[in-house]
């Protein structure tokens, strides 16, 4: 592709060479330029692109998309004898610059997609990934770019961030419109939007779902973190639709400047979409759904509000609503969301990636609505909920004593370990989570730093009838330990307990 062809989607503040030359490869990172490429310099969390800019030069990049002034120069350093003619290209931000250049190169695919986004804190994979399943189950082709997993049709890319890289994210849209594929349905982080890697895509839908305190160590207050998620819906067009939930207190603040058609859910308050619990065990639900009964093979109020947000967005699509619902009631939980193994000694342990402090509440909350209205029967009447939940490493540490606070409100049992303790000292951590608990609250709390241990001594400790929450990791199938990633999987240490 020509250069001036790529600026056409960026304004720069100034350039220095020759717009008309062939772009050979487009990248971000500096040890990937080859000769003929064009590289993006993005200022970054921990490393700063500008200084690899002189790297780049010397390699034959054949353009620099740069922010800071004092890296443009139009002197550029000799290469085997000859001088090299690298076009430099100044721009207010190269974040979002990237992500408009990303779309431009892989032919705009978004544009060809009717493509949704799914923001908030708590239930963005399940929504997504439903939503997938929802439309090739209606006859349609889809991707999905997500948490656990991305999704061409059938083939299955791994995933490595909740929100891909501009220059992935765009590649993986393209090769859905390559394979025929008419929607795209992805999870939008709020670090994905503070760093424009969605820049240049275009939006048919957004759905929100909920915002409670998580990421504050990267946005710094919850107010950056609740406006960083607006900026999704303030970008959507005319002819889009956002889907809003109603019960959070931001649900309506996220809509308040966005000019597609705005489309409400509630369990709680008039709303264009509406829905009640009639019936709940650990098998599934049955519910009232704007007038209509369905029962559906998940459980708890939280995922009451996605099949809600779920089905909004499906008749915002166009689809029939007896078509949604009749879908609706064969899909099957996430994985790592509310997942249920069955033991042969009577008990039931659920797998679930409850990070927040919300959403640790919100999955005690329902097992212990199932618990507590004895969905769940024993001969001698007694029924415990032990939860095994620890906090990742170099996170929030603010929501540490919070989860903590409330496992131990909601479980006659509490475990804490680790989960992926990264940089930082297990130990440490788990301290962290016991400021949370009072000296009485702690005599009677276990703490086991190695989660594999925790897991089976819940097991050891679980009778007929009781419930072992699982929480924090769900989907991952892995531990950082000081850097280092280990296999470790709470489906498969559940397992080994419930034969």
């Amino acid at each position: 592709m020509i250069l001036s062809e790529l600026l056409e989607v960026i304004e720069p503040i100034e350039v220095i060479g020759s717009t008309e030359k062939e772009i050979k490869g487009l990248h971000f990172d500096s040890r990937k330029i080859g000769p003929g490429d064009l590289f993006v310099a993005q200022v970054g969390t921990a490393v700063d692109g500008h200084t690899f800019i002189d790297g780049c030069v010397a390699k034959g990049a054949a353009a620099i998309v740069l922010s800071k002034r004092e890296y443009l120069s139009p002197t550029q350093p000799p290469h085997g004898g000859e001088e090299i003619s690298s076009t430099y290209i100044l721009v207010e931000n190269t974040d979002k610059a990237l992500g408009l250049l990303a779309s431009k190169w892989f032919g705009e695919p978004s544009k060809k997609l009717t493509l949704v986004g799914v923001t908030g804190t708590n239930g963005k994979t399940t929504i997504a990934t439903l939503l997938y399943k929802l439309v090739r189950a209606l006859g349609h082709k889809a991707g999905l770019l997500s948490t656990v997993v991305n999704y061409i049709e059938d083939e299955a890319v791994p995933a490595t961030h909740t929100t891909p890289d501009a220059i992935e994210l765009n590649g993986l849209l393209r090769r859905m419109v390559d394979a025929g594929c008419e929607y795209a349905f992805m999870e939008v982080s709020s670090h994905a939007i503070a760093q424009e890697r969605i820049a240049g895509l275009d939006f048919d839908g957004a759905l929100f779902t909920n915002l409670t305190r998580d990421h504050i160590d990267y946005h710094k207050t919850f107010d950056n973190y609740r406006d960083t998620k607006k900026r999704l819906f303030d970008g959507l067009k005319k002819s889009a639709f956002a889907v809003t939930n109603k019960d959070d207190k931001n649900g309506l603040v996220m809509t308040q400047n966005c000019q597609a058609e705005v489309k409400t859910y509630s369990t709680r308050s008039l709303a264009d979409y509406k829905a009640q619990i009639l019936e709940e065990g650990f098998e599934g639900m049955m519910l009232n759904m704007n007038g209509k009964e369905v029962f559906v093979p998940l459980v708890g109020r939280f995922n009451v509000s996605n099949l809600l947000c779920i089905y909004g967005a499906a008749l915002c699509l166009g689809f029939e609503e007896l078509d949604v619902l009749r879908v609706l009631s064969t899909l099957k939980p996430v994985n790592g969301r509310f997942e249920t193994i069955q033991s042969k000694k009577g008990w039931t342990a659920i797998v679930d990636y409850a990070h927040t402090p919300d959403a640790v509440d919100n999955v005690i909350q329902t097992i212990r609505e199932i618990l507590d209205n004895g969905q769940r029967t024993m001969d001698n009447g007694q029924r415990k909920l032990i939860t095994v939940i620890g906090c990742g490493g170099n996170r929030d540490k603010g929501k540490r004593p919070m989860m903590a606070q409330i496992a131990k409100r909601g479980s006659e049992q509490l475990i804490l370990t680790s989960d992926n303790p990264r940089d930082e000292e297990p130990a440490d951590i788990l301290n962290d989570m016991k400021a949370g608990l009072t000296e009485e609250e702690l005599r009677s709390t276990l703490v086991i730093e190695d989660r594999a241990t925790a897991i089976q001594t819940a097991c050891t400790l679980a009778q007929q009838g009781d419930v072992i929450l699982v929480a924090g990791k769900g989907h991952e199938d892995y531990q950082i330990i000081k850097g280092v990633k280990h296999h470790f999987d709470d489906h498969e240490e559940v397992r080994k307990y419930a034969k």
